[in-house]
This record gives C-alpha cells, structure tokens and sequence, in this order.
C-alpha cells in the first residue's frame, strides 16, 4: 500500500469532519473579511480568514489533544476549552491595536468587535457546532445590515433637516 493512499485511507477519511470544520470556518471568515473588505475596513479578507480558520485550528487541537491525552479513571484529565479561553485574551489584543483615537473620534471599534466575532465562529466551528455558528454569522449580517440602513436613513434625514434650517 503506497504512502498518499495510506494516508487518504486511514488519517484523512477517518478525520474529515476536522477538515470540513476548517473548510467552513475558511469560508465564513473569507464571507466576514469580504463584507469588511467592501466597506473599506482596515482589516479585511486575509485577516478574518486567518483569525477565523487559526482559531478552529485551535480549538480542534484542544479538543483533540484533551481526548488524547486524558486518562480515564486515572484522575488525570484536561479541560479541552482552556486553550479557547486563550484565544479570547488573544484576540482582546488583536482587537485593541485595531482601535484607534484621532482627537474625540474614535475608530476601528467595530473591526476589533468583528475580529472577536471572527474568532468566535472559528472556536465554534473548531468545537463542531455548526448550525449555530451559521445561523449567527446570518443573523449578524441581516441584523448590522439592517441597522446599517437605519443609520443611513437618520443621517440622511438629519442632513435633510439642516439643509431646511440654514434656507
């Protein structure tokens, strides 16, 4: 038996839900960095699909690792959410280099907000949750959409309001 079909046979097909929960955490960060990306965000595709896929990535390991390493009746066990409470802390970091202040603006709130949500739908992917993580990133993107409108709409009207006023 040669080595690649060895490998297919016995590693890739009996752990293809691990590569399929990186394939979809790629995909939802890539969905996520390109909403940014048309917003003309700072971060944008690259760095929600590598936020996104590093903490699957992670978190996979975790789980995988606590598994693998705990004995059973032997007192000896891990806990496979620790390293994920980790990658929290981690992107807290991220995040606040991403805010910045000029003068009483503040900016780069939201892309710091959407690196923590990148990273909480890769930890959730990684963790195997799936329908949940999905109906969130939809959910997000209807909701902010949808606020988006709003805000614009108010803007538009309040620009309205000052262009009767100084008439």
């Amino acid at each position: 038996m040669s080595f690649l079909h060895f490998l297919f046979e016995e590693y890739i097909q009996g752990h293809l839900e691990m590569f399929v929960r990186v394939v979809i955490s790629a995909v939802l960060g890539f969905l996520i960095g390109l909403d940014r990306s048309f917003k003309s965000k700072p971060a944008g595709i690259k760095t929600y699909t590598y936020v996104c896929v590093a903490c699957t990535l992670i978190t996979i390991i975790s789980i995988q690792s606590a598994e693998m390493l705990s004995q059973h009746n032997s007192g000896k066990m891990m806990d496979p959410m620790r390293l994920a409470a980790q990658i929290v802390s981690g992107l807290g970091f991220l995040g606040a280099g991403m805010i910045l202040k000029d003068g009483l603006k503040v900016k780069g709130l939201t892309s710091a907000a959407m690196i923590l949500f990148a990273g909480g739908v890769g930890i959730g992917i990684g963790a195997g949750f799936y329908a949940i993580v999905i109906c969130a990133v939809v959910v997000s993107f209807l909701t902010t959409n949808v606020g988006l409108l709003l805000e614009k709409n108010k803007l538009d009207s309040h620009k309205e309001a000052e262009i009767d006023i100084e008439s």
